[in-house]
């Protein structure tokens, strides 16, 4: 009997410039631990041998990407010069100029600057994803009282945190449902912040997979120390 092929791809949107983190240069190539942040996230990615390539979405004036040298990576790293002016416009375009991806093959979405990924998450993730007709994202559950203000700055009342999770990455969707789901945001003039969000505006609800906490995004010049600490605990 005939049995498809379904191959697992991630595709890294770093077109933006990260402002809120005071450098003078996108910090996905901010050097952490000696290497720009960029790199860890991509080698995170590939720590999983059934990841088949690592397609990273730039800007279309990205010079910083070529000067990396990514040989070690034994050509498993692609560029795509087609950055948009948000993450949802960076994805939906990375997915249109991907090489080698399926329409049913599995695309896992990774934050360029998320670099503490755990190896055990990503195993999860894929398993678990796999299993599941929708899709799944890496998340952890909201462990702080949250508070709504007033637009006065006051607070306005506590928020029950109970089934309250933080999307992390990698989501993980098949390549044409996701395509599909960003293309159906962008035409009804939506930007959907994540690619779960996309996905539930066409009533598919992914799958919610326990990760780990040290998988954060550096947003602030202080998340570099952070990052530092976990990183080099890992080696």
């Amino acid at each position: 009997m005939f049995s498809m092929v379904v191959r697992f791809h991630a595709l890294v949107p770093a077109a933006g410039q990260g402002a809120r983190s005071g450098l003078a240069m996108p910090k996905q190539y901010a050097t952490l631990c000696g290497e720009p942040v960029l790199v860890h996230s991509v080698r995170a990615l590939l720590r999983d041998p059934r990841i088949d390539s690592v397609q990273v979405v730039l800007s279309p004036q990205d010079e910083d990407f070529a000067r990396i040298d990514w040989r070690a990576f034994q050509g498993r790293v692609k560029g795509l010069w087609c950055g948009g002016a948000s993450r949802s416009a960076s994805v939906m375009n990375g997915l249109g100029a991907a090489q080698g991806i399926a329409p049913h093959d599995w695309v896992l979405v990774h934050d360029a600057a998320r670099p503490c990924l755990p190896a055990v998450d990503l195993t999860r993730l894929i398993d678990e994803g796999a299993a599941d007709p929708v899709g799944a994202i890496l998340a952890a559950p909201v462990a702080d009282t949250l508070k709504r203000s007033s637009p006065a700055g006051r607070i306005e009342q506590t928020v029950d945190r109970s089934g309250l999770w933080s999307a992390l990455t990698p989501q993980m969707f098949r390549n044409a449902a996701l395509l599909r789901a960003l293309g159906e945001a962008a035409s009804a003039g939506v930007e959907p912040t994540d690619e779960a969000a996309a996905m539930e505006r066409l009533g598919l609800h992914a799958r919610l997979v326990p990760g780990s906490r040290r998988n954060f995004k550096i947003t602030f010049a202080e998340d570099f120390d952070l990052a530092t600490q976990f990183l080099e605990s890992q080696a």
